[in-house]
């Protein structure tokens, strides 16, 4: 039985951790009583996604309490990030836990199994210099088998001073591209129609898996952006990729995330194929984290206010009508109330349409535990969090009601959470869209009726807009090239 907490890429992780253990004979249950061995693939990026683990663990100690006295023990693993920080403190901590498995170890996993079944506890936490698992094809666990995540790179060399994702996942490292358009012809023959490729900072790519591809010279960096590292030579770089996966299947979307803001130079291939293909979204993830160039500086992020903003304005001349979502950091060190009101203010200027907003929560190893002080108060980091998440709503409700009247693409997904006669997508732009489940026209077979299922593109009209959802009435059904034909 397995649980995944945090990002996309623990959700990758986790079918990368299933697919090592279905080849060792394990069979997978959806009901956690009927499990042997309980597996939690893990987040360290907060501090309330570990405490969400060592609630779970409570609740699981029950559990198998009861087990030992009515047949096998139950195994308990901790996986992923919070395994590769805590690992001493969650094996002496809770003598419950018997597996303790880094971000790196998942080929490992039956090995640890087999002695955790001796009554042993057992661990592996070393980082890699070169895992990406790349011989491994994850098992899909997405939920209607519409969308997947790709893992195209692991680890991340930034250091920003606030991220624990270095320490947790190591350095930077990327998948031989070959491997990744070998998975997602394998989903595209599957019948998945949107994939992610996935990554701590996807733009930054570098695939050095062949000789030929060593010589090539390292790109620049974004007009007014900088680095801590070295700029890195040779390898096939993410354009090349994302060229590469758009052509595999015309009729599914890619996305990709999470960029850095540094790694657009100003040649723009990556940002000339999102204009040009049909399938790769006309959507960007560009996390600012401040609008602060001082705190932006203390973060070390590689750029100041004005430099994101240039980019932001670069990115939306390439690509007109671009989505932009982003992550923002309420109360860093040494954050004052002038800084604050700076992000409030960029978050008002550039209008996302998603944001991911999160009071600062400081983890040990980072260099902002060694360097700086966590020395905004709790309660004026949760003022100032509800202050960006209140600038941020507006804002996004202006910019999705320009979308009322319009028409957009919808990948359907399924029914809605609230009403079973409703159906839930996502347009281009990655923005939640409901609509009534009705019979529908298919544009490809003039007169032909039915009902829209997962994996459709419908043509909804929107009729309402709120920060997070659009409302509309479905027109008929389509595919995404006739879409991108009659635009």
């Amino acid at each position: 039985y397995l649980e995944t907490y945090g990002c996309q890429m623990n959700v990758s992780d986790t079918e990368i951790a299933w697919a090592i253990l279905q080849r060792s004979g394990y069979a997978r249950t959806k009901e956690l009583d009927e499990a042997d061995v309980v597996l939690l693939v893990t987040c360290s990026v907060r501090e309330k996604a570990e405490q969400a683990i060592w609630n779970r663990l409570q609740h699981l100690k029950a559990l198998k309490a009861r087990r030992q006295q009515a047949r096998a023990p139950l195994r308990i693993g901790i996986l992923g990030c919070m395994a590769e920080r805590l690992k001493e403190e969650i094996l002496h901590r809770e003598k419950l836990v018997d597996v303790v498995a880094g971000p790196d170890a998942y080929r490992d996993l039956p090995r640890l199994l087999a002695v955790a079944q001796s009554g042993q506890q057992a661990a592996n936490v070393l980082l890699s210099l070169d895992e990406t698992y790349a011989d491994i094809l994850p098992v899909q666990t997405s939920a209607g088998g519409t969308t997947a995540f790709v893992s195209i790179m692991r680890g991340c060399d930034n250091m920003c001073t606030y991220c624990i994702v270095p320490f947790t996942r190591g350095r930077e490292r990327s998948r031989p591209i070959a491997s990744i358009l070998h998975e997602v012809r394998m989903l595209s023959d599957q019948g998945v129609k949107e994939v992610t490729l996935l990554g701590q900072n996807v733009n930054s790519y570098r695939d050095l898996s062949e000789v030929q591809f060593q010589s090539a010279a390292a790109p620049g960096l974004s007009r007014g952006f900088s680095t801590v590292y070295k700029a890195k030579q040779g390898g096939l770089r993410f354009a090349h990729l994302l060229d590469q996966v758009s052509r595999i299947d015309p009729e599914m979307r890619i996305r990709f995330t999470s960029p850095h803001p540094k790694d657009f130079p100003d040649e723009a291939s990556v940002l000339q194929l999102i204009q040009e293909r049909h399938n790769i979204c006309k959507q960007l993830h560009l996390p600012a984290q401040s609008g602060s160039t001082r705190v932006l500086e203390a973060m070390r992020r590689g750029y100041t206010r004005e430099a994101y903003l240039d980019l932001v304005h670069h990115v939306r001349d390439s690509i007109p009508g671009v989505s932009l979502s982003s992550d923002f950091i309420a109360g860093f060190c040494g954050e004052t109330e002038e800084d604050h009101q700076q992000t409030v203010s960029l978050l008002r200027e550039v209008r996302y349409n998603v944001g991911f907003l999160f009071a600062y929560s400081m983890r040990q190893k980072t260099r902002a535990y060694h360097r700086l002080q966590d020395d905004v108060p709790a309660a004026v980091k949760r003022r100032r969090l509800e202050e960006l998440i209140t600038a941020f709503r507006e804002e996004a409700a202006t910019a999705n009601a320009a979308l009322v009247g319009q028409d957009q693409l919808v990948l359907v997904e399924g029914p809605s959470k609230r009403s079973a006669s409703e159906l839930c997508g996502r347009n281009d732009g990655n923005i939640k869209v409901i609509f009534p489940d009705a019979e529908l026209e298919d544009a490809a077979d003039c007169g032909a009726l039915g009902r829209a299922r997962p994996g459709d593109y419908v043509v909804v009209k929107v009729t309402s807009a709120s920060s997070q959802t659009l409302r509309g009435v479905a027109l008929c059904r389509t595919t995404l090239s006739r879409a991108a034909a009659c635009r």
